[in-house]
Formats: C-alpha cells, sequence, structure tokens
C-alpha cells in the first residue's frame, strides 16, 4: 500500500511539475488586424475573431505546452494604421502570426512588416492579386479569395450566357482596381467588350452620379468592383433608379452572404456572384455554421470561415513542427493539404495561393428561399485549377520558372 502511495504521490508531483511548466512558457499569440467598425466589419470584423476563438478552442487552446491567444485590432480602413499595427503586434506584443487583414490596402501595407520580419500573415479577407504576385513573400498566404479568381468565375459565366458588354464602377484603391482588371481581361479574352468604368472613393454613399454613366453607356452589364457597404449601396441605388428593370444586368464581382442579406431578396434577387464558401453547401459547412450562428446571430461569411480553416491548418502545423518558427511551421503548411468544412483537397502553392474549389451562385427569388439566410441556388462548382491565376501567368519573384 505504500509503495502504491508513493507512486501517486509520485505521479501527482510530476504532473504538477509539467502544469507548472507549462504555466511559465509565453503564450502563443496570433493577431488579426481587422475591419472592426465600417463597411467591411459583417464581412470580416467581429466575427473573424469569434471564427478565431473558436478554432482555437477546438483545438484545445494549447500548443507545445503554451497557451494559445487570440488578440484582434481595428485598422479603420487605413494602410498606415494597418502596417502600425502589425509591426506593434511582432516587434513588441510577441505575436507569431497574423490573420485576415480585412482589405487590400491594409493588407498589402501590413504584408510588408510581417515579409521584413519573416512572420507568417494569412490573408482571408483582402482580395488583390497583387498579394501573391508582386507582393507574394516566403511566409505569406492568400487563403480565401482573390480578385482573379472572382472575376474568372463571374465574369466568364456573364459573357457566356450573353452578357457581353460591360462598365465598371470601380472602388478607387488597389482590391477595386485589380478587380476591374483582372474581369476585364476576362471579357474581352471571351469575346465580349468593356465599354467604360468609373471610379468611386471607398465607403460611399451616394452612387447616382456614377450610376446614371453606367446607365448612360447602354452596357449589357455594370458590373461592382467594389465590396461591402460599397457593394450594398451601389445595388440597392441601382433598383431605386430603375436601371435593372431597365434591362441592364448589375453584378457584383464580390458579394458575400451578408451582404445579400442586407440588401434582401426583392432586390437582389438573380445576381450571378463567385464564392468560395456558402453555409448551406453540405452537412459539415452547416455544422459549423450553426456553431458560428449561437454566438454570433448570422452565418459566416467566406472570410470568417477560411479564418477558421486556416487558423486551425496553422496550428496543426506548428504542433507537427514541434516550433513556431515560421520557415518551419510554413513548410509543413505547404506540404499538408487541407480536408475540412472550408475546402477538400486544398494545397498552398509556392506563391501563398491557396487552391480550393470556387462556387458560382445565383440568388434566390423570395419564393424560392425558406427563411433568412436561404439565399443562394449552386450553378456550378468550379475547380481551384480552374479558378485561380496559373503559376505559368504568375508574377511573384519565388516561383520557379
Amino acid at each position: 500500500m505504500k509503495s502504491i502511495l508513493s507512486g501517486i504521490f509520485a505521479a501527482s508531483l510530476a504532473l504538477s511539475a509539467s502544469a507548472v511548466q507549462a504555466q511559465d512558457k509565453p503564450p502563443l499569440k496570433i493577431g488579426g488586424i481587422l475591419d472592426m467598425s465600417s463597411l467591411y466589419a459583417d464581412i470580416t470584423g467581429p466575427g473573424s475573431e469569434t471564427a478565431a476563438k473558436m478554432a482555437v478552442e477546438d483545438f484545445g487552446g494549447e500548443v507545445l505546452g503554451r497557451k494559445i491567444q487570440v488578440l484582434a485590432a481595428d485598422h479603420l480602413n487605413k494602410a498606415d494604421l494597418s502596417a502600425n499595427i502589425a509591426r506593434d503586434m511582432l516587434d513588441n506584443q510577441g505575436v507569431e502570426m497574423i490573420y485576415d487583414v480585412a482589405a487590400s490596402a491594409t493588407a498589402l501595407a501590413a504584408g510588408e512588416i510581417a515579409k521584413a520580419r519573416n512572420k507568417i500573415i494569412m490573408f482571408n479577407g483582402p482580395g488583390s492579386i497583387r498579394l501573391t504576385n508582386e507582393a507574394c513573400g516566403p511566409f505569406t498566404i492568400h487563403y480565401v479569395f482573390d480578385t482573379y479568381g472572382q472575376a474568372n468565375v463571374t465574369g466568364l459565366a456573364a459573357v457566356k450566357s450573353g452578357l457581353d458588354s460591360w462598365f465598371f464602377l470601380t472602388a478607387d484603391y488597389a482590391f477595386g482596381q485589380d478587380l476591374e482588371k483582372d474581369t476585364s481581361a476576362v471579357v474581352t479574352k471571351t469575346g465580349g467588350k468593356v465599354l467604360g468604368g468609373v471610379r468611386h472613393p471607398l465607403n460611399t454613399s451616394d452612387f447616382s452620379s456614377f450610376l446614371l454613366q453606367a446607365q448612360a453607356s447602354k452596357a449589357k452589364v455594370i458590373g461592382l468592383a467594389n465590396a461591402g457597404g460599397d457593394t450594398i449601396n451601389a445595388i440597392k441605388q441601382a433598383a431605386e433608379f430603375g436601371i435593372t428593370k431597365g434591362g441592364q444586368k448589375v453584378s457584383p464581382l464580390l458579394a458575400f452572404v451578408t451582404d445579400i442579406d442586407s440588401i434582401g431578396l426583392e432586390t437582389a434577387q438573380g445576381l450571378l456572384l463567385a464564392e468560395a464558401f456558402y453555409w448551406d453547401l453540405n452537412d459539415d459547412t452547416r455544422a459549423f455554421s450553426k456553431r458560428f450562428m449561437e454566438r454570433t446571430k448570422r452565418v459566416p461569411t467566406s472570410a470568417q470561415a477560411g479564418v477558421y480553416s486556416s487558423v486551425t491548418h496553422y496550428l496543426k502545423a506548428v504542433k507537427a513542427a514541434g516550433t513556431t518558427d515560421a520557415a518551419a511551421v510554413i513548410k509543413v503548411m505547404k506540404e499538408t493539404p487541407i480536408n475540412d468544412f472550408f475546402a477538400k483537397g486544398g494545397k498552398i502553392r509556392e506563391d501563398g495561393r491557396m487552391i480550393h474549389d470556387m462556387y458560382l451562385f445565383e440568388v434566390k427569388k423570395p419564393s424560392e428561399s425558406k427563411g433568412r439566410w436561404d439565399d443562394y441556388k449552386l450553378l456550378a462548382t468550379v475547380p481551384g485549377s480552374e479558378a485561380f491565376q496559373s503559376l505559368e501567368q504568375s508574377r511573384c519573384p519565388l516561383v520557379k520558372k
């Protein structure tokens, strides 16, 4: 009995010592740079922070004996502030990995800071193709969507259906410019014509003058190379001005389910759009979305679902590598396929692009919807190898040709 008690006591001491040792280790910090309060807040924002926390909780809350801590900061859609936040996170707060970053100009700025410090940065909310072209880095991952993929899936489908003349309303910053450029290339390559375009400031409330120019162009399609609140306002005002009833088609080149919810099916019905994820695709997407909704009272966007997937993939790689060293972790991340509710057979290429299926949806009529958030009809599944820019086209200096 004495020997048994001694063994139990020794085991208890060993466990206590292990727990104390784990507590002595600094936490593993991951930092989100998000739009928490402006036009992209519904797309990323608090929902992205929630998704990251869910990923950490589901992983077990610690890795390599270190507690995992999720940080988040609001970049206010200012590139210089985004860069300053990234610098502070990496230099002063001990953050090992940055996630989301929410918009293209802010992502490009934060990406340069992470690149200079050899730290992993994963983009879920921004779309500019520059992130995996000229601005690519050895520790940069573009996870959810990009302007090339959006243009390729939506633009190609539209032109093939006879919508072959376009006029663009473009948000005047990196993302909008790249989206217009990439969609224009798809339209002309497929035999369509670009009749013109106009650029508007970010976070525009009055689209009347821009829409009148689009209406006057007589283009079959008014392509919206913008996102978030700008997309919502443009679609609503196009309907108010009778543009869609006049026969012109409004095509949002980047729209999320939260945008459609804000617009309403009565106005949004019939819109074609490309998405990387939809909550009601299958049993796996529905299971995750149910848990997400319990916390946020809304379904996840593709960006938020991508945050969960990418943070989980990162933590698994840290565990497998046995270190938080960026070079060792990124090697595992690129070697390991991604198979979860977000992607099946996903793969991170040498340029940092995560290749996965994209989906073409049509927004349902009100009569077809069973309730709030039941917004999309799936028209086509586009393999990642067809949706995204090929390595042969890449302008990333890391790609060997």
